[in-house]
């Protein structure tokens, strides 16, 4: 049981200033809403994989970024990651071991990271697992074990996140990590309660986004909530499905628009305008990226 897993991509070049025409006082910055310069954000399941791939770019964009994963010692592969963090960017990659199931450990690791800094600006909830068998083959504590992670303990997470955004003022961003597989059922796979698990964090999404996007009324900052829908992804999980069944991989490839499964590093763009201020009028929503799987 693992994670999902990928080599993140090389890191692109920093993001360069520019001399405004007729106005050579001052500089402005490119894109100055995805600038996340001075901002801080929890990454779950960040210790490796897509997770570990969107928080590196988050760090490209000037975020001090906290990776969350079960692993007791990041691998190998988020210690590159971290050599990687160019300080020209102004970010920094850090790892913490945290259990998503584990609720107390959870509400400190956030207060701490919250209170170290002085902020809580959004958190990309990544962390999750699959068991492949047929509705028959789940037992009672496979469906628990499932449910624990991709639901329960993101929920956990979520709300534990908000509230140390809501302590320091922050206006910031939820990003919640759904699939496909929460709007249909793969061809190749069965897997109904990882299947339903993620049609739970869509809907979840809606909620919090409701809930905590109007706070102004009550005195506090508003925090937005949308999530991201992945089609068939290259990660460590999925070739776990491929080695099961390799017919498995035609079948996906197949009933894709661009007949081809996905890389890690496609999603990093898409995690960097969730949770920046170019999606600031973004919520609720879910953003699926899956190589038109589901546009047929």
């Amino acid at each position: 049981m693992a994670y999902d897993h990928a080599e993140p991509s090389d890191a692109p070049a920093p993001i360069q200033e520019r001399q405004p025409m007729g106005d050579k006082d001052r500089t402005q910055k490119r894109f100055s809403e995805f600038d996340l310069q001075g901002k801080v954000f929890t990454v779950t399941g960040g210790g490796r994989g897509l997770g570990l791939t969107m928080a590196e770019a988050l760090v490209e964009a000037g975020a001090q970024v906290h990776c969350l994963d079960r692993l007791s010692e990041p691998e190998n592969e988020f210690i590159q990651a971290q050599n990687r963090a160019n300080p020209t960017y102004g970010g920094s990659l850090h790892y913490h071991c945290m259990d998503v199931r584990d609720a107390e450990n959870v509400a400190h690791t956030m207060s701490h990271i919250a209170d170290m800094n002085g902020r809580l600006d959004g958190l990309l909830a990544a962390a999750g697992i699959n068991h492949v068998d047929n509705a028959f083959g789940h037992t009672q504590a496979d469906v628990n074990e499932v449910l624990s992670i991709n639901y329960t303990g993101l929920f956990t997470c979520a709300t534990e996140a908000a509230k140390q955004m809501m302590k320091y003022q922050c206006p910031g961003s939820i990003l919640l990590v759904s699939s496909i597989s929460g709007f249909m059922a793969n061809k190749g796979m069965c897997a109904p309660v990882y299947n339903s698990s993620k049609a739970a964090v869509i809907q979840l999404t809606r909620s919090l986004a409701m809930e905590w996007g109007q706070l102004e009324k009550t005195g506090k900052k508003g925090i937005r909530v949308n999530c991201l829908c992945p089609g068939h992804v290259c990660t460590a999980m999925v070739e776990e499905i491929f080695a099961r069944d390799p017919e498995t991989k035609k079948i996906w490839e197949s009933e894709n628009m661009l007949g081809r499964l996905g890389r890690p590093d496609e999603f990093r763009g898409a995690a960097l305008y969730l949770l920046s201020n170019a999606s600031s009028f973004m919520t609720g929503a879910a953003l699926v990226i899956d190589g038109g799987h589901t546009a047929w």
